[in-house]
């Protein structure tokens, strides 16, 4: 949903004017798993562009890609899938989250 897809980018980019703002710093890590993997995919997002200008404008943002998913995507598509060049990776998106929050990070869903 493209719309879903911008209201998780506007939240990045609230949450890091936010803490700038502030004089701080935040690290974001946006996590895809799913159906919400085809936001990191490329030539298929409808967020492309804005992931591109975000991941430019601001390190401490990054793009994570559920490997479980892609995989399965792939699988049925009997074809790679290409994702965007600021996605990474990871094995699992779901743990991944749970990673993250022991890791004191906190868990926002759109």
């Amino acid at each position: 949903d493209p719309a879903l897809m911008n209201m998780v980018l506007n939240n990045v980019e609230n949450v890091e004017k936010y803490y700038s703002d502030q004089g701080d710093s935040v690290v974001i890590e946006v996590v895809a798993y799913g159906p919400g993997l085809t936001m990191l995919v490329a030539g298929e997002s409808p967020v492309e562009q804005r992931i591109a200008a975000i991941s430019l404008e601001n390190e401490t943002v990054s793009f994570a890609a559920c490997g479980n998913t892609l995989e399965g995507m792939q699988k049925k598509a009997g074809h790679d899938i290409p994702l965007v060049s600021e996605a990474k990776v990871v094995p699992s998106g779901v743990v991944r989250l749970i990673e993250l929050q022991e890791d004191g990070y906190a868990y926002v869903r759109p």
